[in-house]
This record gives C-alpha cells, sequence and structure tokens, in this order.
C-alpha cells in the first residue's frame, strides 16, 4: 500500500491509499539550486546599505533566503537587515531566524521608504494568473486599484498561469513605489530560482515557474489536492488556489477534495459576508466597490457548476455547507468517501503541492 504524505498546517497527515486506486502522485518538479548559487546571487545586493526586509508570508524557501542573508552580513562583519512581519506571521518567521536575531511588526501602509525590500514565493492565482510581490501589495494597499484588476479579469473562471490584464494592474500599482523585492520560485523541495529587484521586474521568475509547474495529466474523474505549504493554506481563500490550479483537470461531474487546515479561518471578508447572507452572487459580476476575496466566491459558484468539492479542513461544517462544499472530518474518511462515492475501483490523483503545480 503506497504511503503518500500531504501537508495539512505545520504538520503532514498520511494518506493510506491502495495501489489500485491510485491513478498518480503529481508533486511539483523543477532543479534546487545549491547553497553556493544561493550565496552567488545574494551577494549582489549593497548590504552595507540599511535594509527592512519585509516577510510577506512565512515558507522555507523564504526562511532559507533570510538565514542566507544574515550569514552573508556575518561574514562581512555588516548589520542584519531590519526583518518585519504582520503581526498575524511574526512567530513562525522568528522561529526559523537564526539564534538572537529580532523581528518587528510591519503594520504601516506606508510603501515610500525606499529602504524597503519585500520578499515573497511566486505561486499562480485564479485572478491574476501568478502570485507575485506585486500582486501581494495591490491586495494589501490598493483597494481602489484592485476594483479595476477585478473589472479586467479573463471571465467567471478562474485563470492560473495566463497573463491577465489584471496582472498588469497589479504592475502598474508596484511601480507607483521605489521599493525593491527578492521574488522566489520554489518547488516542494528547496528553491528553483530568486530574482532580485523592482517588484514589476522580479514578476518575469512567472517563466521560470511554468517551467516546471505545468503538468499534463488528462482529465481526472476524482483528485485529492494538497497546497504543499502552510502558508498556502492557513486560510480557505489561500487554499482555493490550490483548486484553480487543478480545475482544468477534473472531469465534470468529478470530485475534488481540498485538504487545508484553515486554522486562520475563511481570509477573505467576502465569503464571510456571504455566509453572514450579507453578499448576494449577483453583486459579484460588476461590483462598484471591490470586497477582499470576491474572485474566490465567484470562481467557487462557477466550478460548481462544473464538479463536486469537498473539504478536509478545520473550519465549522456550517461554513462548508453554506459554500456547498462537502465537509469531511479527516484524510482517512475523504478517501473512504471516494471509494463510497465514486465506486471501489475508482482511481485517485493525488496533488502533493497544488500552490505550485499547473496539472491540465
Amino acid at each position: 500500500m503506497p504511503e503518500i504524505w500531504l501537508n495539512y498546517g505545520i504538520t503532514d497527515v498520511v494518506l493510506d491509499i491502495r495501489a489500485e486506486n491510485l491513478e498518480k502522485k503529481i508533486d511539483s518538479e523543477g532543479t534546487i539550486l545549491e547553497d553556493p548559487a544561493i550565496n552567488e546571487k545574494l551577494g549582489s545586493l549593497n548590504l552595507s546599505k540599511p535594509m527592512d526586509l519585509v516577510v510577506l508570508h512565512n515558507s522555507r524557501s523564504i526562511q532559507k533566503i533570510i538565514n542566507s542573508l544574515f550569514t552573508l552580513c556575518e561574514q562581512k562583519s555588516l548589520p542584519f537587515p531590519n526583518v518585519l512581519a504582520e503581526k498575524k506571521i511574526m512567530n513562525q518567521v522568528k522561529a526559523g531566524m537564526p539564534e538572537g536575531s529580532s523581528i518587528n511588526e510591519f503594520d504601516t501602509g506606508d510603501l515610500s521608504n525606499s529602504n524597503l525590500f519585500f520578499i515573497a514565493e511566486m505561486e499562480f492565482d485564479g485572478l491574476f494568473g501568478y502570485e507575485t510581490i506585486s500582486t501581494r501589495l495591490i491586495r494589501k494597499f490598493g483597494q481602489d486599484q484592485m476594483l479595476s484588476a477585478y473589472a479586467k479579469r479573463k471571465g467567471n473562471l478562474p485563470t492560473p498561469g495566463q497573463p491577465t490584464d489584471s496582472l498588469e494592474e497589479a504592475k502598474k500599482f508596484a511601480n507607483n513605489f521605489e521599493i525593491q523585492g527578492i521574488e522566489v520560485v520554489a518547488n516542494s523541495k528547496g528553491i528553483v530560482d530568486f530574482s532580485i529587484g523592482h517588484p514589476s521586474e522580479t514578476m518575469s521568475l512567472t517563466k521560470t515557474l511554468e517551467s516546471f509547474a505545468i503538468q499534463d495529466i488528462g482529465k481526472q474523474k476524482s483528485m485529492i489536492i494538497s497546497t504543499g505549504k502552510d502558508a498556502s493554506n492557513d486560510t480557505l481563500s489561500k487554499s482555493l488556489s490550490s483548486l484553480w490550479n487543478c480545475s482544468n483537470a477534473i472531469q465534470n461531474g468529478g470530485l475534488a477534495i481540498l485538504v487545508a487546515e484553515c486554522k486562520a479561518g475563511l481570509g477573505s471578508d467576502a465569503l464571510q459576508q456571504y455566509i453572514e447572507e450579507r453578499l448576494p452572487l449577483e453583486k459579484l459580476r460588476n461590483p462598484t466597490k471591490y470586497i477582499a476575496g470576491m474572485e474566490d466566491l465567484l470562481f467557487l459558484t462557477e466550478v460548481q457548476k462544473n464538479f463536486q468539492i469537498g473539504l478536509v479542513s478545520i473550519l465549522p461544517e456550517f461554513y462548508s455547507k453554506k459554500l456547498n462544499m462537502i465537509s469531511i472530518s479527516g484524510i482517512k474518511e475523504a478517501m473512504e468517501y471516494i471509494l463510497k462515492t465514486q465506486g471501489a475501483r475508482q482511481k485517485v490523483a493525488v496533488v502533493s503541492d497544488g500552490a505550485r503545480i499547473l496539472p491540465r
């Protein structure tokens, strides 16, 4: 019996699946950058200049870059970067930093500080096509510009891995600020590449991400999807990106089960308002005001016309039902549900790194 480990929050859970029920296990590919190559690229930075390093989310690859930066500063007897992060992830980021280092809260909307260096890992995104530093910044600081980005979406279905007019809006927003970024492309094993520069330029790494993330697997009737890392499943809104990535590889009438802890809840004002019956679905097509996460609610209602969605998470069952998702209590129960509803001989495709894979 194959043993497959899938990420679920800060831990991994095991999926016990019979060989005859496993269609294929889909993981991310790409060649890992070794330490000397990472250090050589980071060596191009002027580390003698003050740096406010803003960590936009936490992952092993982000921690690797931070630790490498600190090591370089130590070797050159230079001051360490001033590390900043949102309050909700400060403890996680701090836990992965070198002993004796400090971190402060990043709580300002002022992007005029030219010492700001944003660091984030690139993924795919249903609205923008790609999640980059620029898209993270427009979501966080560009409420008015997000309405324009939302209006320029390609349609009412997610379009991960495609260049979009929405992405151009994010690029235009980032161009308003003299900031820098370290954009990282990674897989489940480590860093594949990274780019240093203005966030409107570092997004050119989308080509690298595509080069190892796109996998032709054909249409699948049943799929279990793990996001691959804690930072990609801490909220339902974030987790749904992995579902959008896989949506083109699921048959009409099929079943996709998303494995996502969602310890920080829904993570979306739009999902919250919809559950509380304060946001009718008809308002999603042409809104006059952008509400955070509108696109996820729109995409969810549209893809559910094509296939069923199950959810393994700690979210209350009430939420799942409201969103027309099947609430499943655990990974073992997910497999049981598939065999019970799809048949004992059903073949299941298992995606272990959903945030960084584009099966089709």
